[in-house]
Order: C-alpha cells, then structure tokens, then sequence
C-alpha cells in the first residue's frame, strides 16, 4: 500500500480526449492514473500512488476561471489526498495558467501540498512562482521523461515536511527566497575554477547570472509619412474566417501572411481571431479593434499615408516562444523588405 494519495490534473490533449478541438470540454474525474500518470507511478515508486485524475480542458478553464477553479477544488476535495500534482505543463500558456492557478488554491484553501512544472517563459510561471513551486522544464513534451523524476523526488519532499532546498538544487524556478549553505570551496578558488574553464572554452556555470536583454537600435525617422508603404504586423491572432492556417491559440507554432488588397474593411463575416488568451467576442465583431485596417484606409485615402501594404502577418502570442516569436520575426521582415515595406504598426491584444 502505497504511503501517500495523489491527485492529478491535466488538460484535454494529455487525458487524451483529442486537441484544440476538445479545448472546451468541461473538467472530468476519473479514478486512478491517465497519460503522464503512468511516469510518476514510476517515479514515485510504492512512496505515492495517483487515486484520481483530473482533466479539463484548457479554453473551458481560462474562460470559466472562477467556476473552473471551484469545480475542480470540489473534486480534489472529494477525494481527500495527501498531494496534488498539475501537469506539467511545459510551454502550453493556458495550461500553465490552469495548472498554477489550481496549485495555488489547492494549497491556500485547502492546505494540500501543491506542485507543477512549466517552461520558464510559460505566463503560469510569471504569474505564480512566487506563491509555489514551480519545476523548470523544457518547452515541449520531449522533455517529459526529465521533468517527472524532479517533480516527483520535490513533491515527496513536501508531503514529508522534509527542508526543501534551494531552486538550483531541488530544480524549481527562483521563487524570490534566498536560502544560505556553505560551500566546499571559497569564492576565491570556485571564481579561478570558472575563469580557466572560461579561458578554456569550457562549460561553466555562473553563480550571478544577469538577465539578458536585446538591444534593438531604433531606425532613422519616416522622412515623408505621406509616401510611405505602412504594413501591419499582430499578435493578436487575426486570420481569415476558419484561421485557413491553423494557427494554433497557444504556443503558436507558425504565422500566417493574408492579402489586403481590395479590402477596405474587416467584418465578422471575413476575419476573426485564433488567439486564446483573451475574449475573442470583440475581436470578432470587428477585427478593425485588433488591427486597424479601416482607418489606415481612411488615411491612405486622405493622403495621410502614402498607402497601406497589401499582406498583413499575424501570429499568436499566447505562450509562445521567444525563439519561435525571434523566427517569426526574422521571416516576416524579410518578407516586408521585398515588398517595400517602410514602417509596420505591432499591434497586440
């Protein structure tokens, strides 16, 4: 008989019930283990056993917050567990934000130790490091095999009230606590090991690692407004009318470039948006509200502008890379320089 109880949460695509198309399904319980429940049963060895999964899917819940939230606390609650564990969640943004914002009540309201693991640029980890603990993960499923074994050995050290450790040894993110331990070596002796292994182009681990910021230099002022080719470029997810491309609501993995041309206005009937990560009612209505084609018409037309680009690019910024959105904009700029391009308005959500 296994020591501890566990519930688990996951979204609809790992409690197999199908993709983006099944985002919206209400959250379920099932007894026992479903999908990645199998690899924690094995990190967890006879220590844990998972009693019950939850699944829920990721639009239901970041569109029914509150309801979600209370829903899903009541089914932990039923089943009175010693541990709850969510996802992990990987780079999924409204899986992270679900899995963290369950966490983090099923350790307030309900006094259950609480865990769950994302990539460091998931929104879920921005949001709630501070109030839990967090395992750094990769930004993809391929890192699952990685991710359990540090979940589970950290989950079991909070069930037992065992000292957690600090987030460079237990594998959570920085969370804001600074612990102090001594070191085997003075600062002196661990610096030159650094600087040899730097001097050597070999690996070496920082102890004062420094965020790192790009540098964009700004580019030279539009000298005539009025004969000027201006593009738009959004993240706010804006497609043609059944998103031709698939641009998937979360953790975009592609853009899309749509003609203008011949298009004066942006109606219910021709446009609407992919994105997941806000109320899509507006947008809509009127995808103008998002990018506004209209009224750059309206200046082209009034001589305010030389003339609005015939393609506009859009992806999703929803939980999506810094390196997928770096490519993204790699591409999109080659394409704007082909087609003289002078200035883009970004527009977001």
């Amino acid at each position: 008989m296994s020591n501890y109880k566990v519930v688990h949460y996951i979204n609809q695509f790992f409690g197999q019930i199908g993709g983006e198309e099944k985002a919206d399904v209400p959250a379920e319980k099932r007894q026992g283990l479903v999908g990645p429940g199998l690899a924690f049963k094995q990190a967890f060895g006879d220590q844990a056993e998972i009693t019950a999964t939850i699944i829920c899917g990721d639009s239901w819940f970041n569109e029914n917050l509150e309801l979600a939230t209370k829903t899903v606390l009541e089914m932990i609650k039923e089943e009175k567990p010693d541990l709850f564990i969510a996802g992990p969640a990987f780079n999924a943004g409204r899986y992270g934000v679900a899995c963290a914002t369950i966490a983090d009540a099923v350790q307030t309201e309900l006094g259950i130790p609480a865990i769950t693991g994302m990539y460091i640029e998931n929104p879920g980890a921005d949001m709630f490091r501070e109030k839990i603990y967090i395992v750094a993960t990769g930004n993809s499923a391929a890192g699952m095999r990685k991710a359990v074994p540090v979940m589970a050995k950290l989950a079991l050290k909070l069930v037992k009230g065992e000292p957690i450790g600090s987030s460079a040894e237990e594998g959570f993110l920085p969370n804001g606590i600074r612990k102090n331990f001594f070191e085997n070596k003075r600062g002196s002796a661990r610096a030159l090991d650094m600087l040899t292994k730097k001097l050597a182009g070999k690996p070496y681990v920082t102890e004062c690692p420094m965020p790192s910021f790009d540098r964009v230099a700004p580019q030279p002022a539009i000298k005539d407004i009025t004969k000027a080719n201006i593009a738009i470029v959004t993240s706010g997810g804006i497609v043609p009318k059944g998103n031709p491309d698939r641009i998937e609501s979360s953790s975009a993995s592609k853009y899309g470039g749509y003609s203008l041309e011949g298009v004066d206005n942006l109606t219910a009937d021709t446009h609407e948006t992919a994105h997941g990560g806000y109320d899509p009612v507006y947008a809509n209505q009127d995808a103008d509200r998002v990018i506004p084609v209209d009224v750059l018409r309206q200046y082209e037309k009034d001589g305010k502008i030389g003339k609005l680009n015939d393609w506009f690019y859009s992806t999703v910024g929803n939980g999506t890379s810094v390196a997928s959105s770096k490519r993204f904009a790699t591409e999109i700029a080659g394409k704007l320089l082909a087609q003289g391009v002078d200035a883009v308005i970004m527009t977001s959500t």
